[in-house]
């Protein structure tokens, strides 16, 4: 591997699976993850945003060890009543996000915006519209949040209770992806950014990570493509993106401007070789032989080049 791309061994044989008939792509789920970004503090002298990222227990049978954001499914609670909302409509989240209602534009909305709270203790929410909570520690805030983590207690439940008010104006949507037809667990993910409220640190409050760290997005770019640093290509992609922008601020002003159509994706045959590839992310197009290896030991294949 000359990178850090992630990719299963058994991929080649689902994907001959799938274009003879013998597998059957399941629906997609829809999900939400948050690349929450934070200023150079004094002393850091490097300028530019850091992102905070996690990376997933080596443990893990699926991308196990690789960086990724917080982020999760959509919990179907989340649009069974409105909730305290302030910023962009839910019309104008709805359109945006390329949904058809907004029922469904809050439920992906609460899916970042809780994913973010459950994985690393930030709470993008206030008790009015132009005020955030600055403090989410204490036994009762980690209770609400075990809660949430378990579904014992959804997310709109808790705003309600708490008296606090979703700051969707805090978010910004900046891609969507769609995980690949031939595998078994697939989500149709949008990914957003933020700033870290001020008065709000992030921990590692996820039970799939062994580890979080604060770095550059050019930082991280640049770990991947030695090889150092293990990611999916939607991080990859969304990583690369931020890399130009010199503050939080600028990176959600100019959100606007990045392309939401859903990127998924393709497999076609060349001759008797297979080949993957995302649909204007050259960079990941593998190429896979007819006779590809059985993995090894160690759970890789050779023959992914």
């Amino acid at each position: 591997m000359s990178n850090g791309q992630w990719y299963p061994p058994e991929w080649p044989a689902r994907i001959r699976a799938l274009a003879s008939g013998e597998l059957s792509a399941v629906t997609p789920k829809r999900a939400a993850t948050v690349m929450l970004l934070r200023d150079a503090t004094t002393g850091e002298g490097a300028t530019g945003p850091a992102v905070h990222m996690l990376r997933r227990s080596t443990s893990m049978a699926f991308a196990g060890g690789a960086y990724a954001y917080p982020g999760g499914g959509v919990d179907p609670r989340d649009d069974d009543h409105l909730v305290g909302w302030a910023g962009p409509s839910l019309d104008t989240w709805a359109g945006r996000l390329g949904v058809d209602t907004a029922a469904e534009a809050q439920a992906v909305v609460c899916a970042a915006v809780r994913e973010t709270y459950e994985e690393a203790g930030v709470l993008l929410a206030g008790p009015t519209a132009d005020t955030v909570v600055s403090d989410t520690t204490g036994a009762d805030w980690e209770a609400d949040r075990e809660a949430l983590v378990a579904r014992e207690l959804s997310f709109a439940g808790f705003l309600d209770r708490r008296g606090l008010v979703l700051r969707s104006d805090l978010l910004a949507a900046w891609a969507r992806w769609i995980t690949p037809a031939f595998e078994p667990r697939r989500y149709d993910t949008w990914f957003f950014v933020a700033a870290l409220p001020e008065g709000q640190r992030t921990r590692n409050a996820s039970t799939e990570a062994d580890r979080t760290v604060w770095i550059r997005p050019g930082d991280a770019a640049d770990g991947y493509d030695r090889g150092e640093l293990l990611m999916m290509p939607p991080t990859v992609a969304t990583l690369r993106a931020l890399r130009p922008y010199g503050t939080a601020a600028e990176a959600l002003g100019a959100a606007d401007s990045q392309d939401l159509a859903p990127v998924l994706a393709e497999a076609r045959m060349e001759g008797d070789e297979l080949v993957l590839s995302w649909p204007g992310h050259d960079e990941f197009t593998k190429h896979i032989p007819p006779a590809a290896s059985p993995p090894t030991a160690d759970g890789t294949d050779g023959n992914l080049s």
